[in-house]
């Protein structure tokens, strides 16, 4: 198996939006409720790469296997810092490391853009796949709140697990000049 990690395109979509769908309609990785179709995320992706986030793409053998990003943790500036990772692997190539590739990446381009702290928001106390994934990169399991979403047909928990990123979070220069991308307060 040949696999790459690489900047996501806007000609990526298509096949981002159609493993996103399975996990909207089928899975509670995500609690979106509407399936957005390619141009919704051709858009979404377009609107976290303007604003500087890290966008992936996986491949195994030349095969789309999966995707990751960071985007916004919180609106407010206080948070400007600190990133949500989201990192899907395509059913067809789940336990063949894709997703500890995507997240090595992941962590690696955050901190090379200055981010401090990356938090993951797992939409499913069982996942553990997802779980044990985080921790193998040092994220801690911060808390879970219990049925906090609703999603086919009942009530699910969401855990939050954190870890920093570049000198354990350290205090030290910060980019001063990283404006939140979602309403820039």
């Amino acid at each position: 198996m040949a696999l790459a990690i690489r900047d996501a395109a806007l000609a990526d979509a298509p096949q981002i939006a159609a493993l996103y769908a399975g996990e909207v309609r089928h899975g509670i990785n995500t609690y979106e409720l509407e399936v957005p179709d390619a141009a919704e995320m051709a858009m979404r992706m377009q609107h976290l790469l303007a604003a500087g986030y890290p966008y992936l793409v996986a491949e195994s053998d030349g095969a789309f296997a999966g995707y990751a990003y960071a985007s916004s943790f919180r609106a407010r500036a206080g948070y400007r810092h600190t990133v949500e990772n989201s990192v899907y692997v395509s059913p067809a190539h789940q336990g063949e490391g894709i997703g500890t590739a995507l997240m090595e990446r992941l962590v690696e381009e955050c901190t090379n853009r200055g981010y401090r702290q990356m938090v993951s928001v797992i939409g499913d106390p069982g996942n553990m796949a997802s779980i044990r994934l985080h921790e193998r990169f040092g994220f801690r399991h911060i808390g879970t709140f219990p049925g906090i979403a609703f999603k086919h047909g009942r009530w699910l928990d969401t855990v939050f697990m954190q870890r920093a990123l570049g000198h354990e979070g350290a205090a030290g220069a910060l980019p001063s000049d990283r404006i939140n991308p979602t309403n820039g307060d």
